[in-house]
């Protein structure tokens, strides 16, 4: 007997269906649904261009870095272009060496603080807008300018009144009382020193590694001791300030 007369017919096969279509248009072509974009997975941050722009001072996000960033461009630019014997004038009143130090304190101290050594292309000035900002953004104008000049202010006193009490003792001449020195160098040390403490452990000492080696590698090449002495104290002063500034970036965060 002929099995295959007496088997039930095949079912046709069903064309697949589109996944998610929606009811036909017009013309009788099923559409296909669009999708929602699915969202960022948990954990990844889309990247912000503008986040370049935070290792810049501005005058909202840190009005003292960029204050006296103006300040310290436009005294820069009169170096340039001044006469340079009005710029030597004004570079010798503005010393903190210790015939000032005695007399106006607090005039040489702060007028110091005003010039550029080196210039606007000097390294000590592009550290003193990265440096400054990124401190400044961590803890507040204020006590970014507390760490400045406490690096700035202790560092020169340190180096300067060993030479005027080299000059008592007749270990070194009178012209020493006049030696010059200002700029900002002390102050952005201090400040480096502030900034590696609120890092991960890893930068901080890589940060920290890398600035003290150059300052070790000034003070072997023994052109300028006294600021090269200078300047590692400074950065001392930044170190030892670190319990204040982590302090100070969880209270600023808290706000």
């Amino acid at each position: 007997m002929d099995l295959s007369a007496s088997a039930a017919p095949a079912a046709p096969e069903q064309p697949e269906q589109p996944d998610e279509t929606v009811p036909p248009g017009l013309d009788g072509i099923p559409r296909q649904r669009s999708r929602a974009p699915e969202p960022p997975m948990a954990g990844t941050r889309p990247r912000d261009p503008s986040r370049l722009w935070r290792l810049l001072p501005t005058p909202t996000g840190t009005p003292f870095t960029f204050g006296y960033a103006a300040v310290l461009a436009a005294t820069s630019l009169l170096t340039r272009y001044a006469d340079p014997t009005l710029i030597s004038t004004l570079h010798q009143h503005s010393s903190t060496d210790v015939a000032h130090l005695t007399q106006q304190p607090l005039l040489v101290l702060t007028a110091s603080a005003l010039w550029i050594a080196g210039g606007i292309a000097s390294p000590y000035a592009i550290g003193f807008l990265l440096v400054l900002t990124a401190l400044e953004r961590r803890i507040g104008a204020l006590r970014t300018a507390g760490v400045f000049l406490l690096g700035h202010v202790v560092a020169t006193l340190a180096t300067e009144v060993p030479v005027g009490v080299s000059v008592l003792a007749g270990h070194l001449p009178e012209s020493s009382l006049h030696r010059l020195d200002y700029g900002i160098s002390f102050g952005v040390a201090a400040s480096v020193g502030a900034l590696a403490g609120l890092f991960r452990p890893w930068l901080r000492w890589l940060v920290l590694a890398g600035f003290g080696g150059m300052l070790v590698d000034d003070l072997i090449a023994f052109t300028d001791p006294m600021t090269n002495w200078g300047h590692l104290l400074a950065l001392s002063i930044g170190v030892a300030t670190w319990p204040l500034v982590r302090r100070w970036r969880r209270s600023a965060s808290l706000r």
